[in-house]
C-alpha cells in the first residue's frame, strides 16, 4: 500500500512532550524481540543524526528567522531522541547493548545491500558488512568470557556469530574510505539507503567514542572498544562519502525529515511490541509535521517546491526487519565467501594480494597494529581460545571461508596477507 507523507496532515510543529511522557517504559532485555531492540537503536541513531544536522545547518546561516525555525524542529527531534534512548533498560550492560548495536549493523547492512540498485552504494554496504560481522563475533567472545552470557541468546539465533574480515585487517589509510557520491538522478531508495546507513553507523561510532571507557569488566574489553571504535569512524567516512552531496542545506533538511518519516512508517508496520509501536506511530505524525515545515522553508528561501527534490513523494517499499529473516544469513555467507580478502583502494576495492607492499594500506596497518600479538581484537579471541580450547561461535553450518574454519586459532592474515594460501598460511 503506497504512502505519501506530503499528503498527510501530521502533527503541529510545537507538540512538545512533558517529563512524564519523555520517560517511557523500557523494554525487557530478556523477553523483547531482538528486532525490536534493533529498531530502537536505528531510530535513536536517526534522531541523533537529524538533530546534529540541524545544529550544523544553524551554524552555517546568519538568518535568525531561519535559525529560530530550525531551533523549534531541533528541540522536537531532541525530545524524540531522548525518549527512544530511555527505552533501553537500566539493567542492560554496555556490552549487552553493544551486541544489539552490532546485530543491527549486520542485519540492516545486509537488508539494504539486498535491496540496493546503485552499485557504488551496494559495494560499500557489502564491504563494511563483513567488518561489522567480525565485530559482533569479537564482542560476543568478550561477553561470554567476561560475563558468562552467550550472545546467541541476545540475537535470538537470528544472526550468525563467527569471524568475518578480521578486525586487525580493517585498519586502512583514510583516503581509501572515500568513494564516489551518488549522482542527482540516483534512485530515491539509494539516497535513502545511504542516509540511513550513515546515521546507523554514526550512532555506533558515537556509542564507542563515549562508552568504551566505562567498560569495567576487563582492560582488554576497554581496548577492544577503542580499536573497533576507530573502524566505526572509517565506516562513517565510507558511507557519508557515497551520499548525494550536491543538495543545498534546505534540500538536505527536507530529505532528512523525509527519511525519518519513511523509517517511522516502516518501523510501525513491522513492530510486535504494542507499547513501542505506539511510539513509532506517534512520531510518524510528528515527523510529517516536521516534513511540511521543511517544505515551507524550502519554498520560502529557495523558491523550490518539495517535488523538485522528491518527485512524487511516495515512499519506496518499507524497510521491514521481519522480511529479512533467513535471507540475510544466506546473503552474508555469500558475501563472505566471495569478498573476505578485499580491501579498499581509493574509489574501488581490490584483493589484498594485488595491493603493493608500498601502499598506504600496508603502511598504515603496520603503524597502528605494530605486533599483532598486542592488538585487542586478536587478544580477545586468543585469550578465549587459551581458556576454552576453541573460540565461541554460533553458526548454522561450516564457515563458508576455509581459512576461517579453524576454531583453535585466530586467523589474522585474511584480508591483510599478500602471500597466503587458502588456509591463511604464508607462502613466502
Amino acid at each position: 500500500m503506497s504512502f505519501n507523507p506530503f499528503e498527510e496532515k501530521g502533527e503541529r510543529l510545537n507538540a512538545f512532550e512533558n517529563w512524564k511522557q519523555l520517560y517511557p517504559r523500557a523494554y525487557d532485555k530478556n523477553a523483547t524481540d531482538p528486532k525490536t531492540k534493533m529498531r530502537v537503536i536505528l531510530m535513536n541513531g536517526t534522531e541523533f543524526e537529524a538533530q546534529w544536522f540541524l545544529h550544523n545547518m544553524a551554524r552555517h546561516t546568519a538568518d535568525n528567522d531561519l535559525r529560530r525555525d530550525l531551533a523549534v524542529i531541533r528541540r522536537a527531534e531532541q525530545q524524540e531522541q531522548k525518549k527512544l534512548s530511555y527505552l533501553k533498560p537500566k539493567d542492560e550492560s554496555i556490552l549487552e547493548t553493544t551486541i544489539a548495536y552490532e546485530q543491527l549493523a549486520v542485519e540492516l547492512t545486509a537488508m539494504l545491500a539486498r535491496k540496493e540498485k546503485n552499485m557504488t552504494v551496494r559495494r560499500a554496504l557489502d564491504f563494511a558488512l563483513l567488518e561489522d560481522f567480525d565485530h559482533l563475533y569479537r564482542y560476543a567472545d568478550l561477553l561470554e568470557m567476561d560475563s558468562g552470557i552467550r550472545a546467541e541468546t541476545l540475537v535470538g539465533k537470528k544472526t550468525e556469530i563467527m569471524p568475518g574480515r578480521p578486525t586487525v585487517s580493517e585498519h586502512r589509510y583514510p583516503t581509501d574510505d572515500i568513494k564516489k557520491p551518488l549522482p542527482a538522478n540516483a534512485p530515491l531508495s539509494s539516497k535513502l539507503h545511504a542516509m540511513i546507513i550513515t546515521a546507523a553507523e554514526q550512532q555506533t561510532m558515537n556509542l564507542y567514542m563515549n562508552c568504551g571507557t566505562f567498560y569495567e569488566a576487563s582492560e582488554i574489553g576497554r581496548k577492544l572498544f577503542l580499536e573497533i571504535g576507530m573502524i566505526e569512524e572509517q565506516h562513517v567516512s565510507l558511507y557519508e562519502s557515497v551520499q548525494y552531496s550536491s543538495a543545498s542545506w534546505l534540500e538536505c533538511l527536507l530529505m532528512h525529515e523525509y527519511a525519518e518519516c519513511y523509517l517511522y512508517h516502516s518501523m510501525s508496520m513491522d513492530e510486535t511490541d504494542n507499547n513501542i509501536r505506539a511510539i513509532w506511530t506517534e512520531y510518524l505524525e510528528r515527523e510529517i509535521g516536521h516534513l511540511h515545515a521543511a517544505a515551507r522553508l524550502l519554498e520560502k528561501y529557495e523558491g523550490k517546491h518539495w517535488s523538485e527534490v522528491i518527485p512524487g513523494g511516495e515512499f519506496p517499499e518499507p524497510l521491514l526487519f521481519s522480511e529479512a529473516e533467513g535471507g540475510n544469513m544466506e546473503y552474508i555467507r555469500r558475501v563472505l565467501k566471495n569478498t573476505v580478502n578485499l580491501t579498499a583502494d581509493k574509489e574501488g576495492y581490490v584483493n589484498v594480494s594485488d595491493v603493493p607492499e608500498s601502499s598506504g594500506f600496508f603502511g598504515y596497518n603496520r603503524k597502528v597494529n605494530g605486533a599483532v600479538a598486542s592488538v585487542a581484537s586478536h587478544n580477545v579471541i586468543d585469550r578465549y581460545i587459551a581458556e576454552a580450547g576453541e573460540d565461541y561461535r554460533f553458526q548454522v553450518s561450516a564457515h563458508p571461508v576455509g581459512m576461517l574454519r579453524d576454531r583453535t586459532k585466530d586467523n589474522v592474515d585474511v584480508g591483510r596477507c599478500r602471500d597466503c594460501d587458502e588456509k591463511g598460511n604464508k607462502l613466502k
